[in-house]
């Protein structure tokens, strides 16, 4: 397993635990985020970049298959609206690698990990290219106006996914 924290810093040195934001978590205790690396395509757009994600869980059915991907041999989906298209075609992020020793498994579905120490990255890879990235992933892209429909239908759908920074998003239609 391989575990990653995406950023549009570069030369970040060590980690520091912070206080989660998120109410299902203890406030007194600092954290590490990473991600595994089957979930990782989640994170390769602009931080504030709203996207709904999905991908193919033990549970999706294929029905579900069949209406949420364009191919049989695609496992995996990031959609974007299109005004992220150009800042998603000039950003840089940088992947930073962490040794798996101190982490544990968070949300299983997300692919998120935890630690409670300071971590220092064992690598750090520049990602310059977005959508390369993705494609050699095999992971399905997507560009749509307005993403409240699909991340609607997606909710109600067998695969596992995940809405990303929908605040930043276009109004509902």
């Amino acid at each position: 397993m391989r575990l990653f924290h995406v950023s549009e810093e570069a030369n970040i040195c060590k980690f520091e635990p912070r206080i989660p934001d998120r109410d299902d978590l203890d406030k007194k205790i600092g954290l590490v985020w990473a991600i595994d690396e089957s979930r990782l395509p989640n994170f390769l757009t602009p931080r504030n970049c709203p996207r709904v994600t999905y991908h193919v869980g033990k549970d999706t059915n294929e029905i579900d298959m069949k209406k949420f991907f364009s191919s049989p041999t695609m496992t995996h989906t990031v959609i974007i609206e299109s005004k992220w298209f150009k800042i998603m075609k000039s950003t840089t992020l940088y992947l930073y690698e962490f040794n798996t020793d101190d982490f544990v498994l968070q949300d299983n579905i997300a692919g998120y990990y935890i630690a409670k120490s300071i971590q220092i990255p064992k690598a750090i890879y520049e990602l310059n290219d977005l959508f390369s990235e993705l494609i050699n992933r095999n992971v399905e892209i997507r560009i749509v106006d307005n993403l409240w429909k699909i991340a609607d239908e997606v909710k109600d759908s067998t695969l596992n996914w995940s809405l990303c920074r929908m605040g930043f998003a276009q109004p509902r239609l």
